[in-house]
C-alpha cells in the first residue's frame, strides 16, 4: 500500500534534482508545477482537461473556499475531491497569503488575523488552528502552516518580527495538524520559510521548521515583487538552509524562466496563476516567448501558436483564429489558450526532470534561455 507521504530523490545535477512524491491519490513527479485552483476550479478548464496536460497535483484556496462555499458545505459534500471531481492530490494553502493581500481588510494579532470578506463585508477569524481545521475539512492532501507573509521592502525588524510571528504560528498549525488524526494519517503538512531577502532571517527561520518537523517545506515571501534578480540571489541560499531529504515548495512562482531559475537553484514544487490568467487575456506562453495575441500581426497567421507544444491548441487551431477569438471577447479564447498555457508548463517540467535525469540540466537551462525571448 503507498504510504502517506514519502519523498525520492531519481537524479541530480548540480543541485537541480528530480524525484517523486507518492502520496495515497497518487504520484507527484518533480520538479512539479501546480495549476491554481482557487475557488475548486483552474478557471476555463475542466478537471479532467488540467488532469490530460500532464498535472499530477492542483492547488487549492483555503481563504476563498472558507468563503464560497464554505469548508463545512464541502465537507459536507464528500470533501474538496468528489466536489470538483479532482481525484489526484490537492494543495491548499493556509490563507496567509492573504494576510498580505488583503491587508486592507484585516487585523493582525498573535492569536491570528481577523478578516473581512471581500464579498459581504462580514467578518471571519483565522487563526493556525482554524487554518488546519478548514484544510481538514476540505480534504487537501497537502496542508500548508498558517503564515504571515510581509512585503520584501519592509524594514528588517518588521520583516524579522513577521518571521518570528510565523514559526509560533507554524508551530500550532503542527500541533492543530496532529490533532485531527484522520486527516494526519492520509494528509502531509508542509511548512513555510519566511525572512524575504535577509540571509540570516531565512536561517532561523530554516531551523525553527526543522525543529518543529515538517513533510516538505516551502519558500514563501517571494514573488511578491522584488523582481527576479533579488528572487534568484535569495534562492542562492534559501532552498540550502531547508532539509535536502524534504520537498522544497516555491509558492507562487512563476513565469517560465523563473522556474528554470530556480529548479536549478534546488527547487522542487511550484505554483502560480500566470498560465490561466495570462490564457484569459490572450498571452500565450511558447519555447521562443510569450505572445500577444492581441496583436494585429497574428490576425493572417496560420501557424500554431507553438510547432513544438503537443496540446490539442497547437494541432487544431491557428493563431489567426485564436486573435479573432481573444479580439472577439470570446469565451472559447480563454479556454484554448489557458489549456496551451497549462500543457506548455507540464512540457517544460518534463523536460526540466528529463534533461536532470540525463545530466544536460546545465545544457538545457541555456538553451532555454537563449530561445524564450525570441518571441
Amino acid at each position: 500500500m503507498t504510504s502517506r507521504f514519502s519523498f525520492t530523490i531519481d537524479a541530480t545535477d548540480g543541485v537541480a534534482r528530480t524525484g517523486r512524491i507518492s502520496m495515497l491519490r497518487g504520484d507527484i513527479r518533480t520538479p512539479a508545477f501546480m495549476p491554481v485552483g482557487t475557488a475548486a476550479t483552474v478557471k476555463a478548464m475542466k478537471p479532467e482537461t488540467v488532469r490530460q496536460t500532464g498535472a499530477d497535483i492542483i492547488l487549492g484556496n483555503t481563504y476563498h473556499l472558507m468563503l464560497r462555499p464554505g469548508a463545512e458545505r464541502v465537507a459536507r459534500l464528500g470533501g474538496l475531491h468528489d466536489f470538483m471531481n479532482w481525484h489526484r492530490p490537492i494543495l491548499t494553502d493556509s490563507g496567509g497569503y492573504q494576510v498580505m493581500s488583503l491587508s486592507d481588510l484585516r487585523k493582525l494579532t498573535e492569536e491570528g488575523v481577523e478578516f473581512r470578506s471581500h464579498i459581504d463585508g462580514s467578518k471571519h477569524m483565522l487563526t493556525p488552528e482554524r487554518s488546519m481545521e478548514i484544510q481538514r475539512l476540505l480534504g487537501s492532501d497537502i496542508v500548508m502552516a498558517f503564515d504571515e507573509c510581509p512585503r520584501a521592502d519592509q524594514p528588517r525588524d518588521v520583516i524579522a518580527r513577521s518571521m518570528e510571528l510565523s514559526m509560533r504560528w507554524a508551530k500550532r498549525s503542527r500541533d492543530g495538524f496532529d490533532s485531527g488524526e484522520e486527516h494526519a494519517e492520509r494528509a502531509a503538512l508542509f511548512g513555510i520559510q519566511q525572512g524575504a531577502l535577509d540571509e540570516d532571517l531565512r536561517r532561523q527561520s530554516a531551523q525553527a521548521l526543522t525543529e518543529i518537523g515538517f513533510d516538505g517545506y516551502a519558500i514563501g515571501g517571494l514573488a511578491v515583487g522584488e523582481g527576479q534578480e533579488a528572487m534568484f540571489a535569495t534562492l542562492d541560499f534559501a532552498p540550502g538552509q531547508l532539509p535536502a531529504d524534504r520537498p522544497r515548495y516555491l509558492m507562487g512562482v512563476g513565469k517560465p524562466d523563473d522556474l528554470v531559475g530556480a529548479v536549478e537553484r534546488g527547487v522542487d514544487m511550484f505554483d502560480c496563476v500566470l498560465p490561466s490568467r495570462s490564457g484569459r487575456n490572450g498571452q500565450a506562453f511558447t519555447w521562443n516567448g510569450a505572445i500577444n495575441l492581441r496583436n494585429a500581426r497574428h490576425a493572417e497567421d496560420s501557424d500554431p501558436l507553438d510547432p513544438r507544444c503537443t496540446c490539442p491548441t497547437c494541432g487544431i487551431y491557428s493563431r489567426a483564429y485564436l486573435h479573432h477569438l481573444v479580439k472577439s471577447g470570446e469565451i472559447l479564447a480563454a479556454m484554448l489558450v489557458t489549456e496551451h498555457n497549462i500543457s506548455f508548463y507540464q512540457q517544460l517540467m518534463q523536460a526540466m526532470r528529463d534533461a536532470i535525469a540525463d545530466g544536460r540540466f546545465a545544457a538545457f537551462a541555456t538553451d532555454f534561455r537563449r530561445d524564450y525571448c525570441r518571441e
